[in-house]
């Protein structure tokens, strides 16, 4: 593993096969995305979308849950990061939690959230921030942000609204309840939902199939399902044809088209 990814706190990392895993490891606190999860989780992001060894990225947890949300201790205190009056509140959560979904937003490459146990309020907003989602079947989702008396602070109606889409996203945050697996799967959150002893297996498996293909064009993909969210149909078939110009003159064009002539797996480099 590069030296770049170690030490930093409550932040469990490994690179393997240009597959980045980053898993929270908080597990006294059930994951709970307290100041060193969220600054060590920001700063791996950045540093992974600069790092040409780095093709997709797997977010976890460790322990029981995927993550619980925010540390509610603090908040019964007024401590940490929610010390403050309300003005200084609000300041806390724009340089704070709300750096989560910033970084997520602009991070260029795949991010697969590998889900057990619980995500809970910010944490199942979390899930909803990855590009591609699996859980395992004991695994518990909800919005419970209404039963303290909170907003999703943090951002997420703007993810999981486009993940599952309006209907359903309001009834998550609006009645706090819990739901199963199979339910975020039926909602459209989760794309499969695997046992718990084949979650990680089957989450590699697809972490490698996309690490395989061309990194260039996973990111321009990526970027262009991202765009096509909030663009017109000529300013998308504009951005495809910029897109296109720039994939088609790759290196890598040429590598899987003599991979695809010779009926061979191809090897990408990246350029």
């Amino acid at each position: 593993m590069s030296d770049m990814y170690a030490n930093l706190p409550m932040l469990n990392c490994s690179l393997e096969n240009s597959v980045l895993s980053l898993s929270l490891n908080n597990p006294d606190m059930r994951n709970a995305l307290v100041e060193d999860v969220i600054e060590s989780l920001v700063k791996n992001l950045a540093r992974a979308d600069q790092d040409s060894n780095v093709r997709v990225v797997i977010l976890k947890g460790e322990g029981k849950s995927f993550c619980a949300g925010g540390d509610i201790k603090a908040m019964r205190d007024n401590s940490g990061m929610f010390a403050g009056e309300s003005f200084e509140l609000k300041n806390r959560y724009h340089f704070g939690i709300q750096e989560i979904p910033r970084a997520i937003e602009k991070f260029q490459k795949p991010i697969i959230a590998q889900v057990h146990g619980a995500a809970i309020g910010a944490g199942c907003d979390l899930v909803a921030m990855c590009d591609l989602r699996f859980a395992s079947e004991e695994c518990k989702f909800g919005e419970t942000f209404t039963k303290l008396s909170l907003v999703p602070g943090d951002g997420g109606p703007f993810f999981l609204t486009r993940a599952i889409g309006y209907t359903k996203a309001m009834e998550m945050y609006l009645t706090a309840d819990l739901y199963s697996a199979h339910d975020m799967k039926d909602y459209g959150l989760l794309n499969n939902v695997f046992k718990s002893d084949e979650l990680g297996e089957q989450v590699a498996k697809v972490a490698l199939r996309i690490a395989r293909n061309a990194p260039g064009a996973i990111q321009l993909t990526k970027e262009a399902l991202k765009q096509s969210a909030t663009s017109s149909l000529d300013q998308h078939l504009q951005l495809m044809s910029a897109f296109q110009g720039v994939a088609q003159r790759m290196t890598d064009h040429q590598r899987g088209i003599e991979a695809v002539l010779n009926k061979k797996e191809p090897t990408f480099e990246g350029n």
